[in-house]
């Protein structure tokens, strides 16, 4: 029987390694290490083994794999009947992979009462999407950038970061043309990492931890047909 930690682990800085994420504490939910750094070979072994980096400026780096786990399979997203009759009017056009350093800039700009968005985390998802492994969707309205996503692809697994919105529905059209194209490259699920009523409403599910983990570990190795940009 696997015994749950008292205590997030500390990192070693000097091993990538991370615990088993089914260590990961209850309170707070998902807690798993601190310390170590936002290199891109820890950041991807992290994505690997369901974890990521979450923290506010001044804390030491935080990583966490919540249970249950927030995901939304590309076959069952739900669109609205307004949210479809949007996309119709062709009002926004969508890019991929065009301004990945605005996208997460407006991600992290966008919080209110502070941002996990820090400078440290957007230089190292910019040195992430440099190497192919992070990837934005752009949202125009009259060449200006209304809205976007962006997030980390590993496999046939995406996982979803954060998005944002300056005009109305932008951020959902982002994310409906981002799980319509994942579903021609043989994408078979975006991470949510936790729940979200306004994520639910567009198909996600929250699904065991355990299961997460299974699911990734099956595909997380397969290739995907993507071709980003």
């Amino acid at each position: 029987m696997r015994h749950k930690a008292s205590r997030p682990r500390l990192l070693d800085p000097r091993d990538l390694a991370f615990p088993d994420a089914e260590l990961a504490l209850r309170e707070p939910d998902g807690l798993l290490a601190v310390g170590g750094d936002l290199s891109p070979a820890r950041l991807m072994e992290a994505y690997r083994n369901g974890i990521f980096p979450w923290y506010s400026e001044g804390e030491p780096i935080l990583w966490w794999s919540p249970g249950p786990r927030m995901v939304l399979f590309p076959e069952r997203l739900h669109v609205s009947r307004s949210l479809r009759k949007l996309l119709k009017q062709g009002r926004y056009n969508v890019t991929f992979d065009q301004d990945f350093a605005s996208v997460i800039k407006q991600c992290a700009v966008l919080r209110e009462g502070g941002t996990w968005i820090t400078q440290e985390m957007q230089h190292a998802y910019c040195r992430l999407h440099e190497l192919g492994y992070a990837h934005s969707v752009e949202c125009w309205r009259d060449d200006k950038l209304a809205g976007g996503l962006y997030g980390v692809a590993l496999g046939r697994v995406f996982f979803g970061e954060s998005m944002f919105s300056l005009e109305p529905n932008a951020s959902k059209v982002a994310l409906v043309s981002l799980v319509e194209r994942l579903q021609q490259w043989s994408y078979r699920m975006i991470d949510c990492q936790v729940h979200s009523t306004h994520l639910q409403r567009l198909g996600a599910e929250d699904i065991p931890r355990v299961e997460f983990l299974r699911l990734l570990k099956q595909w997380r190795g397969e290739p995907a047909l993507a071709w980003w940009g």
